[in-house]
């Protein structure tokens, strides 16, 4: 019982010394610029109208193909009474 009292504020006495060290090294490698907004914005808007893209892309091509094979079952009907 008497290590844990000791142990409890040693802990958060480490932790708190260590948090200060993590706030001088949290923005190290990360550069912020004016670009930057952008770079999201085109990253976020890639992301988002890729699959609106592709959706339209499907789309248009299956309806010509659906076309054609209402065209080839037609004629197939239509031998089908002769």
């Amino acid at each position: 019982m008497n290590t844990s009292i000791i142990r409890i504020p040693l802990l958060l006495l480490a932790g708190l010394a260590t948090r200060s060290a993590w706030a001088l090294d949290s923005y190290r490698y990360l550069h912020v610029t004016v670009d930057t907004p952008w770079n999201i914005f085109l990253f976020l808007l890639i992301g988002i109208f890729a699959p609106f893209i592709l959706m339209a892309v499907l789309a248009w091509r299956y309806s010509f193909k659906k076309k054609s094979d209402e065209g080839e079952a037609s004629v197939d009907s239509s031998e089908e009474h002769l």
